[in-house]
């Protein structure tokens, strides 16, 4: 057993004078009388009640020890355990562009992304995650952290039109790349969603695919929604508009398969989750990683032993020693 706060354990010392005070009291406050002889006294023993004061002098002290011991707040810990986990270094690059306002997942492409992501965020504890979003630019809002926490809150305040519109691929994936360059895992990867053609950005996502295979980078690339015309309806729901949408799965495909990794298409949001869950399971890398386990503090036991020595000591001092005046 270890203690939290050790130093309060040295209070302890003040037993010893409360222990000295009570000892001379009790041999200075008895009445004494002066006779010639004592021997008509000597088969006269002491009553049973003059114990019972020393026992409740006893409980006095173990109350008080007990309170100092609970303060100095007592833990067990368990030894030290070695297991495998499964982990890796991945960076969620997610199109934010204004095609991603459709309503052919519900609520919206750009909702239903959300969602599976910080599920995918919360099922990974002993990943490393980082966030890049991308619509006519691109936007590193995460490098990689075991803070989940902090990831989840990210993908949650990602809103539209927070970049120029449009589908910038190719420097969406360069983000992701620079990324995962500092990162100190052996799998590294992408998840790249996005529901158009690449249209905008300084970097074509062919290079950006290359760059990603040197640097034995998978990339997972997911596209989303359906082909054809389809409603937005603006982030406050004022006006309508119907725009034509191509994702280019022909270069999603390439994109995937240069660097190892794979393509998925989903039209709904089932799928969409279905598909998070297979690269869920895809993506994993064991490694040995040592971890703690701590019990509960013991301060309780030490508080209860406190409470029951204070409440028999009122219990005997207001039944067997109780004064009449």
């Amino acid at each position: 057993m270890k203690f939290l706060h050790p130093g309060l354990l040295f209070l302890l010392i003040i037993l010893v004078p409360l222990v000295a005070w009570y000892i001379w009291k009790w041999k200075n406050s008895s009445p004494s009388m002066g006779i010639s002889t004592v021997s008509a006294f000597r088969k006269v023993r002491n009553s049973w009640k003059v114990s019972v004061m020393h026992i409740c002098f006893l409980l006095q002290l173990v109350a008080i020890a007990a309170l100092i011991v609970a303060l100095a707040r007592p833990q067990t810990h368990d030894s030290e355990r070695s297991s495998k986990v499964e982990g890796t270094d991945i960076v969620l690059c997610l199109d934010i562009s204004s095609s991603m306002l459709a309503t052919d997942l519900a609520p919206t492409r750009f909702q239903a992304a959300k969602d599976v992501a910080r599920k995918f965020v919360s099922a990974r504890p002993d990943d490393n995650i980082g966030l890049v979003v991308f619509s006519g630019e691109s936007l590193s809002l995460m490098p990689l952290t075991s803070d989940k926490s902090a990831v989840i809150n990210a993908i949650s305040n990602v809103d539209m039109g927070a970049l120029n519109d449009g589908t910038a691929i190719g420097d969406g994936l360069s983000s992701a790349i620079n990324r995962l360059v500092s990162g100190k895992a052996k799998s590294k990867s992408i998840i790249l969603l996005t529901d158009g053609t690449n249209n905008a950005g300084d970097v074509a996502p062919s290079t950006a695919a290359r760059i990603a295979k040197q640097k034995g980078i998978k990339i997972y690339t997911i596209g989303v929604g359906t082909n054809g015309s389809i409603q937005i309806t603006d982030p406050y729901g004022f006006s309508t508009t119907t725009m034509e949408t191509k994702i280019d799965e022909q270069a999603l495909k390439s994109i995937a398969d240069l660097t190892k990794g794979k393509y998925f298409r989903a039209t709904d949001s089932k799928m969409l989750a279905d598909i998070f869950s297979e690269i869920d399971s895809l993506e994993k890398t064991s490694l040995d990683v040592s971890k703690f386990t701590y019990t509960e503090e013991n301060f309780m036991p030490w508080i209860l032993l406190a409470l029951c020595a204070i409440a028999l000591r009122l219990l005997l001092r207001y039944t067997v020693l109780r004064r009449i005046p």
